[in-house]
């Protein structure tokens, strides 16, 4: 999350602060292929702490102790006060290992060396127009207090929300055992067959647009009264031929619990539809619960070898043969249930905080449900927009993959 909020700054900063007309392309026969090119190698870790690690010549804040002895001494000959004001050395800012590697992990722990080459880029241009700012007293004016204000609140709101997740993190191995003999259907897993019956019969895409053609110049030339009728008959023949297909599905699941083969089955389905695509996958050797619509979960308490019903729903004809079932061991799913319950305490967390307060907006200021309506991310004030989206950042785990599913009929051309 840390790692999101400096990347929105830093590629913000530089999309703005660094904008510059674009080199003019090669020559088309100066042009060579690209070569790939190896990452660097990491050499970080033999930098000695003290070691300089980015020094901004030409930048050096005046320290107050300087500033208050010139203002005690303004009153002395010009002669001595050039003296004493003279620089004992060049002026510049030295950033050290420690003290670099202090700032990038205060902003993005577990910074990587991608992230700390682009805040490297960024932070001399910071120093600078930071140091310039306040010599010119911005640093004084009410609307800088105002957005470090703000700033601070989104800061801290960041830092609640890493804290809540890393708290939420730490679930107790007793909480994972006890959830997985809770839940022993959630880590069922099952071999299936699987059987697609289309809901309608399909014909030849350009047999059917010529015909569209000459119906829509026949039905042109047609009173609503014989449009009404015509409509009327096609329907009645779009329900025979879904009819005739519920049929098949019927008589294909009887043969499939006669025992045979899934494969041969499909592909005469697809046949009778006339599907000119290849038949779907028949086996799913790795299916959970979660891996099938909720209104398919019902064969997953038949027993093996059984074979479903025929499900029908918006897609087509389903029907399902149960080849096997295996308990994952605990071990197995471990991660996954360690995440779930994460999820889990990490929502009740928020909720308590969430729940802790109440607001009441002047609706005549706002206007009305304005700012009760669902809360957007607030950009960070008064920085440009982001040119890229933030990198680095880790990838939420992903969920467990569904079975695929079966192939719809192709859509009838308009």
């Amino acid at each position: 999350m840390r790692n999101g909020w400096l990347m929105c700054v830093l590629l913000g900063t530089l999309a703005w602060g660094q904008a510059a007309p674009g080199t003019p392309p090669p020559a088309p026969g100066n042009m060579a292929p690209a070569q790939p090119q190896a990452p660097p190698a990491e050499t970080s870790a033999s930098v000695p702490d003290s070691a300089a690690v980015i020094t901004v010549d030409g930048v050096c804040e005046t320290p107050k102790s300087a500033a208050a002895k010139t203002t005690a001494t303004a009153a002395k000959p010009a002669s001595a006060t050039k003296a004493e004001a003279a620089p004992k050395g060049p002026c510049q800012t030295v950033i050290t290992k420690a003290q670099f590697e202090k700032l990038a992990n205060g902003v993005a722990p577990n910074i990587t060396p991608q992230l700390k080459r682009q805040l490297a880029s960024v932070l001399p241009r910071f120093i600078a127009m930071s140091t310039e700012a306040k010599k010119r007293g911005l640093d004084k004016k009410p609307a800088y207090e105002e957005t470090v204000k703000f700033a601070k609140m989104q800061i801290l709101t960041q830092e609640l929300q890493r804290s809540i997740q890393e708290e939420a993190a730490k679930v107790p191995d007793a909480e994972v055992a006890k959830y997985y003999k809770d839940n022993p259907e959630a880590f069922e897993q099952y071999s299936l067959d699987r059987l697609f019956v289309p809901r309608t019969k399909q014909g030849e895409p350009e047999a059917e647009a010529k015909e569209e053609d000459e119906k829509d110049a026949k039905d042109a030339k047609l009173t609503d009264e014989q449009q009404k009728a015509k409509q009327a008959e096609e329907k009645a023949k779009a329900e025979e031929a879904e009819q005739a297909m519920t049929k098949l599905a019927e008589s294909l699941r009887a043969r499939a619990a006669a025992g045979e083969d899934f494969v041969k089955l499909q592909k005469e389905a697809f046949d009778a539809a006339g599907m000119k695509i290849e038949s779907p996958t028949v086996n799913l050797p790795s299916v959970r619960r979660t891996g099938l619509p909720p209104g398919h979960a019902a064969v997953f308490d038949l027993k093996q070898g059984a074979v479903s019903q025929v499900i029908n729903d918006s897609g087509g004809h389903y029907i399902y043969k149960i080849n096997s079932k295996q308990e994952l061991p605990l071990e197995q799913v471990k991660n996954e249930i360690h995440s779930t319950l994460q999820n889990q305490r990490t929502r009740e967390m928020m909720d308590k905080v969430n729940s802790s307060f109440k607001v009441e907006t002047n609706e005549a200021y706002f206007g009305p449900g304005a700012v009760n309506a669902p809360p957007q991310r607030m950009p960070n004030p008064r920085m440009a927009p982001s040119p890229a989206a933030p990198q680095g950042a880790k990838a939420a785990p992903a969920p467990q993959q569904a079975a695929p599913p079966a192939p719809a009929p192709a859509a009838k051309p308009n």
